[in-house]
């Protein structure tokens, strides 16, 4: 059996445990184009080859910026045989973020798949002192290909093989592998240093909770790039489950019927839009079928995966009857199966885990940072350790205390090896007994289950000293039908405000039912008839709060916010700053202060013939 220390030695493991035909997977001209285990090992070793032959060296830092496919994957094994410090990247950043991370991380080449994202890297590689190798997956004109580097570590396998492999034999679990760029809220993203122990040690635990076995199929959609979906990338091939990546977002529901996945990874963000889809459905319905459509939403919301044997035989009978008439329904359009989900990055309603949950589809809510590797605690509903509205018990290996303001500290093999160039900054969240310093406010629920109640950093004070935890507002408020996104503030003020982004699909369909005429959306959210359609809402949520952290005055604006406009972060979180800055005038009016003033992405690799390997074992 082989020991799992190193990221590479998942190769090994593959080979011999789930020699599989479709470890990887991904589409190109409208089919599925499948990996094996074998060719997986193969592509890995003669692409380290050929980084060998191109002159790439040991410790050199190579980036990548590509939508997630197999070559990524090949990629990213091929940097870890060769010692090579791989630096995955958002294809979503702004010129000032690339420049500051070629710059920072002296990067000696660029992978990037297409030529769009090429046309995004390309500024800041224009203003780079040494430009770095640039080489691309597609196809692009008077670019270097990928497929040159396959191609000479083939030509050249009988002279750079002896040195991978002594390369191998050398690299210990505790050297630097990976560099991964917090996107953070504010300010430059930081080179979050992590070594083969971090990641191995952490996914080997977070996969030990997963039900799926080497049967399975997960469909992969998050960015590669993030800690999150590339530690369950590593985590699915520990099990030998089949990977296939989505073409893109707008695709998930298609391929996941295509290939009848067991599963997936998501943010809260995309299961609230699977939510607000499926709510969105039953408005259309009509008489006992739109009434057998509530009654599952109702009867969904109360369900609890630790009570289910224990409730009455009614409502066993109701979960029975309404599995076969409305939740089966809504399996069908994701493959038919009952899935595991995980999900993390920011919280999750409660009331959406247990609908999910009731239709067969089961949450595994778990909380983490890039600086931990990333997971640290998770709920496991397949072995019945889980409690809704937290991020559920300690992964095993890792270590939680809580400091005297309920900052959660944790300490073990997960925690990064430091910010790059930057050891200040490292020695301020890792502290002298190795505890790394998360910045979120949680507490155990039941001595148990892991409860984030906050951010650190975001808890804020009102004029009267009283303090208001933002996170857990926002949080329930998103749970109203009417609220897409929302920022409650008021720092240093009298009284809690907030700033709403409303769903305008429900928005447009209440105001035509109420026969409201509007131009478009800016018209739409100053109606009188909205404004108090909205503080309806907060006044019933207000209820559920004390009397400081009530909702007295908001402003709904017509922009959605998205990680395009910058005012999400790419995990889909609340940049606040840019809020702040952007909604101004909307603050102030609030408070009644003077208005500042205006300052073909797949390589063709199927086509190159792989030679033999020279030893039989892993040919």
């Amino acid at each position: 059996m082989v020991e799992i220390t190193r990221t590479f030695d998942l190769l090994d493991h593959l080979v011999e445990n789930f020699p599989k035909e479709d470890i990887l997977a991904g589409k190109l001209n409208g089919e599925w184009v499948k990996y094996s285990s074998h060719d997986y090992y193969k592509y890995a070793h003669y692409l380290a080859y050929g980084l060998c032959e191109i002159g790439l060296k040991e410790g050199d830092r190579v980036v990548t910026m590509s939508a997630n496919c197999p070559e990524w994957n090949f990629i990213d094994m091929a940097l870890a045989l060769s010692g090579i410090i791989h630096v995955p990247i958002y294809p979503t950043l702004n010129a000032d973020s690339y420049l500051h991370i070629l710059r920072h991380s002296e990067a000696s080449a660029v992978f990037v798949s297409t030529k769009v994202l090429l046309g995004r890297l390309k500024p800041a590689l224009d203003q780079l002192e040494q430009r770095p190798h640039v080489f691309t997956l597609a196809n692009i004109e008077g670019e270097h290909r990928m497929l040159e580097i396959l191609k000479a570590g083939i030509a050249n396998r009988d002279k750079w093989m002896g040195e991978i492999e002594r390369r191998k034999r050398e690299i210990k679990p505790d050297d630097w592998m990976t560099m991964i760029y917090t996107s953070g809220t504010t300010g430059l993203p930081k080179g979050v240093m992590l070594s083969h122990r971090n990641l191995c040690s952490n996914f080997m635990a977070h996969a030990q909770v997963n039900p799926c076995d080497y049967h399975c199929k997960f469909l992969s959609f998050l960015p590669l790039n993030h800690i999150y979906e590339r530690s369950m990338n590593y985590h699915y091939q520990a099990k030998g489950i089949s990977i296939y990546y989505a073409e893109n977002m707008g695709t998930i529901q298609q391929n996941m019927q295509e290939i009848a996945a067991d599963g997936f990874c998501a943010v809260p963000r995309v299961l609230e839009m699977v939510y607000d889809k499926l709510y969105a459905a039953g408005k259309d319905f009509r008489g006992m079928r739109k009434r057998i459509y509530d009654w599952a939403f109702r009867h969904g919301k109360r369900y609890d995966y630790t009570l289910i044997k224990k409730v009455s035989l009614f409502y066993q009978l109701s979960q029975w009857f309404l599995d076969k008439a409305v939740y089966s329904k809504w399996r069908e359009k994701f493959g038919g199966k009952h899935l595991t989900v995980i999900t993390g990055g920011s919280s999750i309603q409660p009331d959406m885990v247990r609908l999910f949950a009731a239709a067969g589809i089961n949450i595994y809510e778990g909380y983490g940072l890039s600086e931990t590797s990333p997971v640290i605690a998770v709920n496991d509903p397949a072995h019945h350790q889980v409690k809704i509205g937290t991020v559920g018990p300690i992964l095993e290996g890792v270590e939680v205390k809580f400091d005297d303001d309920g900052e959660i500290l944790t300490r073990g093999p997960h925690i990064m090896l430091g910010y790059y160039k930057d050891p200040e900054y490292t020695a301020e969240v890792i502290d002298k007994d190795g505890w790394f310093h998360t910045g979120d406010i949680g507490e155990l629920a039941g001595g148990k289950y892991l409860k984030i109640t906050d951010r650190k950093k975001d808890i804020f004070k009102l004029s009267a000293g009283k303090y208001v935890a933002p996170q857990l507002i926002e949080n329930m408020l998103r749970g109203s039908e009417y609220i897409e996104q929302v920022m409650v503030i008021g720092e240093n003020e009298k009284q809690v405000a907030a700033l709403i982004s409303p769903n305008f699909n429900t928005l447009h369909y209440w105001a035509l039912k109420h026969h409201l005429h509007y131009r478009d959306n800016t018209e739409l959210v100053t109606l009188p008839q909205v404004h108090d359609k909205m503080r309806k809402v907060l006044d019933e949520y207000n209820k559920t709060l004390a009397p400081h952290e009530q909702i007295k005055q908001f402003r709904i604006v017509a922009d959605e916010w998205t990680s395009a406009n910058n005012l999400l972060s790419p995990t889909l979180k609340l940049r606040r700053a840019p809020l702040m800055d952007k909604y101004k005038d909307l603050v102030a009016d609030i408070y009644g202060k003077d208005k500042p003033s205006s300052s073909s992405i797949f390589s063709a690799f199927k086509s190159v013939d792989l030679p033999t390997m020279p030893w039989t074992k892993k040919n």
